[in-house]
């Protein structure tokens, strides 16, 4: 097998399993979109869903791709290493019970170890994949979520519905923007449905709150749906009338998408970066 040629200071890490120095790797605080690579071989570790903060200065994930890292007790007898199960190239170790997340796992990673890859779509990708975007209260509840979905390719959060051109984030909280704080979907129709995704947008959120969901309060925080087509627009309004037959009583707005704005990076995957859970988004089922 070919690998990639590696220089001095990545050979000390990846070969002879040394440990860079922390809060100095590229990856550390780097939040894109996309996936992580080996340096040494190029095969597919880890995804940025899986990525978040856990402020010890080198790049922690919650889990990797099914297969892809192997597991091996340290010679310190006291960790668990973490290597390429393709090419045996050392990452890191891995480590339970910290309480970082849900899943009690941080897979420890040097960054020296790694390439990126970010997600980009192609034009062959855009006729294969459908966008749906879900107003819901906090968007970094609503993300958290619906980016979990089988079928979900990628989720980002921003603003949309109102008049203001390019807004930030204080202004969509401080001034009459009309916007709501949203999250863009773009999913893959043959392994989910918009018709599944929009329950969910129902389940985990409260449709009977008129602008607001629990402590947050004003109309950007109101509950929508911005359908993309006439399918969508008519599988939601199914979807509202079974839930008033089920005496719920939605007051969710449906509305014709229109220009999306990205929110600031930091917003993005934010419960995926810090470590913690949504405070007002819970699911219950309705359907």
């Amino acid at each position: 097998m070919k690998y990639n040629k590696l220089s001095s200071e990545e050979k000390q890490v990846i070969i002879d399993k040394g440990t860079e120095r922390p809060f100095v790797g590229i990856y550390d605080s780097h939040y894109e979109t996309g996936t992580y690579k080996c340096k040494q071989c190029d095969a597919l570790l880890f995804k940025s869903d899986n990525k978040f903060d856990a402020q010890c200065g080198w790049p922690a994930f919650e889990d990797a791709i099914q297969g892809a890292v192997k597991q091996v007790p340290d010679k310190d007898g006291m960790r668990t290493e973490i290597t390429c199960a393709n090419c045996g190239g050392h990452l890191g170790h891995v480590f339970v019970g910290e309480g970082f997340t849900p899943t009690n796992t941080r897979h420890c990673v040097n960054s020296i170890s790694l390439n990126f890859e970010p997600f980009e779509l192609t034009t062959n990708d855009s006729t294969k994949y459908e966008t749906a975007i879900f107003a819901a209260g906090c968007f970094w509840g609503v993300e958290h979520h619906l980016k979990l979905v089988s079928g979900v390719i990628s989720t980002e959060v921003g603003y949309t519905g109102g008049h203001t051109i390019n807004p930030t984030y204080k202004e969509v909280c401080n001034a009459n923007t009309g916007h709501a704080e949203a999250v863009q979907v773009i999913f893959d129709p043959n392994k989910t449905s918009f018709e599944e995704l929009a329950k969910l947008f129902f389940e985990i959120h409260d449709p009977e709150q008129l602008d607001r969901q629990g402590p947050d309060i004003g109309s950007q925080y109101r509950s929508e749906i911005f359908y993309t087509n006439e399918k969508q627009k008519e599988i939601t309004e199914n979807l509202i009338q079974i839930l008033k037959q089920k005496e719920y009583k939605p007051v969710t707005r449906l509305t014709p998408a229109g220009k999306f704005y990205l929110a600031e990076k930091y917003h993005q995957d934010y419960y995926s970066k810090t470590g913690s859970n949504p405070y007002c988004h819970f699911y219950k089922k309705k359907f």
